[in-house]
């Protein structure tokens, strides 16, 4: 048993050391090569290919080719491709293009979207196979992703990688071994003569009845809303704290050179944030707890604004990365917990799609795409039109209307969503 945790435990570590690589520094390398304005394409591309790549890998699992050696494939599949772009970077340097790095990024990233949802799926037969509670033993396992994702960061961070494509380099050497460790984990079954089933069934979109529930249609908009909350700070939070390094006094602060290890600091609170869901989803109930998280993103996003490398202002941000762990997890966790206890079990795991589908796919896309207009009208074009002015500012401007989005999200949320807390279903 200790032996297949281990193993499982690797191949989570893996698995989120290959995102780490680059999720947080990414903006910071784009903006160096002059693609500061491409940044929300970058992540938007994330959740466009989470529309439709995890379920169609879901059911080439299901039916052909077992999860553990598709997981491979896949990773195999997203280090050659993020590979090609790290060459990219390095054959045209600063004069690389859009066109010539964005198409073998989003290549990567649509095979490793995917690999979150099969990762788990290995996990859980693995663990099933060995006769464990998955309840109880897969989370302290899918910690040790975290902290995968978390030393990831601090490599690129240390070796200087987050200014550059040597990050893309990171990511594919850990996607290859990941590649080759995949094939030796415990093998998953296929059902090569699985029934036929209708297009709706196929694709899990019985659950989409569940919009004819007024409070679950409420539940679901919000959500999609406070998804767009979700890759807004991955993307712009590290070359917003470089940007800093523009002012003579800041150049050599800790959180201006080590930005990404700084931006750490937010998985790991995370990390710690889990084991607070419990408690407050007993105590209080799903609809402040998602309150709790829209304050929680409003503060992210106003201490990012507010603050600075130096004295108080580092203060303010470190608080930034700190409260990160109740935006995320307070919403992500608590949200899908939320939907499993309110839908059939017919349609439970086709809700948690569409779950998904709202926040991680259409919200974190659309919150991409909206983020960077928003950064483009406050800070690259006025810089590009006016050198003299004060980029910094804008970058306050920029976070600033971020946390008012989120608040009056709030603020609509606690007036529109109906819910009444029962501690003892709760419990």
């Amino acid at each position: 048993m200790k032996a297949i945790k281990f193993r499982l435990i690797v191949m989570n570590f893996l698995i989120f050391a290959v995102w780490g690589a680059y999720l947080c520094s990414l903006g910071i390398y784009l903006s160096h090569i002059e693609m500061g304005a491409h940044i929300g394409r970058f992540f938007a591309i994330q959740g466009i290919v989470s529309l439709f790549m995890p379920a169609l890998m879901g059911i080439v699992a299901d039916r052909w080719i077992p999860a553990q050696k598709l997981l491979g494939i896949c990773h195999f599949l997203a280090a050659v491709f993020m590979a090609l772009a790290g060459y990219m970077g390095m054959k045209y340097g600063n004069e690389v293009t859009f066109g010539q790095l964005f198409p073998y990024y989003a290549l990567s990233v649509a095979f490793f979207m995917p690999t979150i949802a099969l990762g788990n799926s290995v996990s859980y037969n693995a663990l099933n196979q060995a006769g464990l509670d998955t309840v109880k033993a897969f989370p302290p396992i899918r910690v040790f992703g975290t902290i995968g994702f978390i030393l990831s960061m601090w490599i690129v961070n240390f070796t200087g990688f987050k200014d550059g494509y040597q990050q893309l380099f990171v990511s594919a050497a850990w996607g290859l071994i990941l590649a080759v460790y995949s094939f030796t984990l415990p093998d998953c079954p296929v059902n090569k003569n699985v029934e036929s089933k209708s297009f709706v069934d196929t694709f899990g979109l019985r659950a989409f009845s569940l919009f004819k529930d007024s409070r679950m249609l409420v539940f679901f908009i919000f959500s999609f809303l406070l998804g767009m909350c979700l890759q807004v700070t991955n993307g712009f939070a590290t070359p917003y704290l470089d940007a800093f390094g523009i002012d003579e006094k800041y150049v050599n602060a800790f959180a201006v050179k080590h930005n990404v290890f700084l931006s750490s600091i937010s998985q790991v609170s995370e990390t710690l944030c889990i084991l607070l869901i419990p408690f407050f989803l007993k105590k209080f109930g799903i609809k402040k707890v998602m309150l709790i998280a829209f304050l929680a993103w409003a503060l992210r996003f106003f201490f990012l604004g507010a603050g600075s490398p130096m004295g108080f202002g580092l203060v303010l941000l470190i608080l930034s990365m700190i409260v990160y762990g109740v935006a995320f997890d307070f919403f992500n966790i608590s949200g899908s917990l939320f939907v499993d206890q309110n839908t059939d079990v017919s349609i439970r795991s086709s809700a948690q799609g569409v779950f998904m589908m709202m926040t991680n796919g259409l919200g974190a896309t659309i919150g991409s795409l909206c983020a960077q207009a928003v950064v483009n009208r406050f800070v690259f074009k006025p810089a590009a039109v006016n050198p003299s002015f004060d980029i910094m500012t804008g970058w306050s401007t920029a976070w600033y209307i971020f946390a008012a989005f989120a608040l009056v999200v709030g603020i609509l949320f606690a007036i529109l969503f109906k819910y009444k807390h029962t501690p003892e279903k709760a419990s």
